[in-house]
């Protein structure tokens, strides 16, 4: 059996799984069709990408669809942290299978892991419809496990991590993703609401988040010059209107020919950036 079919996680019959779940491959699929973005894969792009498109994030979500509906059915039935955790090690060796060795959603299996299952533990507490600053501050009951669990010291995130002396994204959902309830929901929501198509909001969203985001992937592939360069980047496209200015689309163009240039990729942003949608979406859920 190929490591496409193969199930990696058993079907679940708890109510609130499967729709959370399926919201969570929704957001992954929506930040993936989003284009144009700066150095960030799309249907239309490999950006500064040499080892994947669109494809192999598609193959990869495939991998992923059990995942996050195994993960909310955990959480419904245990608060335990040491489940949560293996769920996550299962889908980024299943990840790995099916793209061929290439991280796609190394990010996303840990964040909007842990935001699936913090929507299912409210729900389970009796939270019918969670706020997404609620989703985001119920991570922080796994703080102290979060901060205790051993880190993968050879991943380029982590040596970046430890080379220029930030905190990654282990430490903003201990901290309950401070960058999600206070940039990118609120940003997100209010594009939506003012009437911006799908992609025009979400990369409204995704630039906010470059310009504040200390992105491990940046500092991976730029150091802190490359990173330096990807916020004023994306600091000046707002500054200018953003995608609401007359000149969005051009402006647009000159940043991701630049970013590739220069080799650059947003990764830890983008994977924020699904993760805003799927808990936008699960507050209507």
């Amino acid at each position: 059996m190929s490591a496409l079919a193969r199930p990696l996680f058993a079907a679940t019959a708890v109510p609130r799984a499967r729709p959370l779940g399926r919201l969570a491959i929704v957001a992954l699929h929506a930040e993936l069709a989003c284009s144009p973005k700066p150095g960030l894969v799309t249907p239309f792009s490999r950006g500064s990408h040499q080892d994947m498109d669109a494809g192999t994030f598609l193959r990869s979500l495939f991998a992923l669809r059990g995942y996050f509906t195994a993960i909310a059915a955990q959480a419904t039935a245990s608060a335990d942290f040491a489940p949560l955790r293996e769920l996550g090690i299962q889908a980024e060796r299943g990840m790995l299978a099916a793209t061929g060795n290439v991280n796609t959603h190394r990010g996303a299996i840990f964040s909007l892991g842990l935001l699936v299952a913090s929507s299912a533990r409210l729900h389970a507490e009796g939270c019918p419809a969670p706020s997404a600053g609620a989703v985001c501050e119920g991570v922080r009951q796994w703080r102290h496990a979060l901060l205790q669990a051993p880190l993968d010291v050879g991943s380029p995130g982590q040596r970046a991590r430890v080379r220029h002396a930030v905190p990654g994204v282990r430490e903003q959902a201990a901290a309950g993703f401070p960058l999600l309830h206070g940039v990118a929901v609120p940003v997100l929501r209010a594009a939506l609401a003012d009437g911006l198509a799908r992609d025009a909001a979400l990369l409204q969203t995704l630039m906010q988040l470059v310009a504040v985001t200390d992105d491990l992937n940046l500092l991976h592939r730029g150091g802190a010059e490359g990173l330096a360069f990807a916020q004023a980047q994306a600091r000046g496209f707002l500054d200018a209107g953003g995608v609401r200015a007359t000149d969005a689309p051009a402006h647009m163009a000159r940043i991701c020919h630049a970013f590739e240039q220069r080799r650059l990729s947003p990764g830890g942003s983008a994977d924020l950036l699904a993760c805003a949608v799927f808990l936008l979406q699960q507050e209507a859920a």
